[in-house]
């Protein structure tokens, strides 16, 4: 249990240090956060209407932070490049993220085609009966990308590494809502970029807010 937990925050460590720098992704991981822990509420009342929240603004506001505001050039807090963060990366890269988004967006194009989806759904005959067919294909979209690269991960790394991502993943929204909450305030007060000092005097952890910060000397 101590080395599952361990690499757990390790993985959480590189993620928020490489893929994490820009304030304005770190604000729409605050929203993202957010709208996912109302959905883990909401599923237990209305599953149909969860999904479609945890998609429509929990993954899209996130996925724009990362392809839209997150530096791309050399990085110079981590002394590496994005290709290189790329290769590396555990969970989806930017790559398979493209695949994963792809599919989510031409899914209700393939039930509008075929409203029975070979059978499976009782075909639609309002909108409504539309978005709750089309939440379950999400559904079944986002639980197959999750334990698709779980047990790829398997294969690649090792079972522990998979689960560990696998808890990192269901878990971020309450892990992202301790780290960047303030993240609105820096942004306003101007800072686009984290200067993340924390990483720079070779800390292994975020910096927790409230805490002294250390400013380079």
């Amino acid at each position: 249990m101590k080395s599952f937990l361990e690499e757990l925050k390790q993985q959480r460590w590189d993620d928020h240090r490489y893929y994490h720098h820009s304030r304005i992704n770190q604000t729409l991981h605050l929203l993202s956060a957010s709208s996912f822990l109302c959905a883990y509420l909401l599923v237990f009342k209305n599953p149909a209407a969860a999904v479609l929240l945890a998609w429509l603004v929990g993954m899209t506001s996130r996925q724009i932070g990362h392809f839209f505001f997150e530096p791309k050039d050399y990085d110079e807090v981590n002394d590496t490049t994005h290709e290189h963060k790329e290769e590396i990366k555990v969970g989806y890269n930017l790559q398979r993220k493209v695949v994963l988004m792809m599919i989510w967006a031409a899914s209700p194009l393939i039930l509008y085609v075929d409203p029975s989806l070979l059978r499976l759904f009782e075909p639609h005959a309002t909108t409504a009966e539309f978005m709750h067919n089309v939440a379950l294909m999400w559904l079944a979209i986002g639980l197959g990308g999750l334990i698709f690269r779980t047990v790829h991960l398997f294969f690649l790394q090792d079972v522990q590494t998979g689960l560990v991502w696998m808890t990192k993943i269901l878990t971020d929204p309450f892990h992202d809502i301790m780290l960047y909450y303030r993240a609105p305030f820096h942004l306003m007060r101007g800072e686009l970029l984290d200067p993340m000092w924390h990483v720079r005097h070779g800390q292994t952890e975020p910096h927790k807010e409230g805490e002294p910060r250390q400013e380079p000397r």
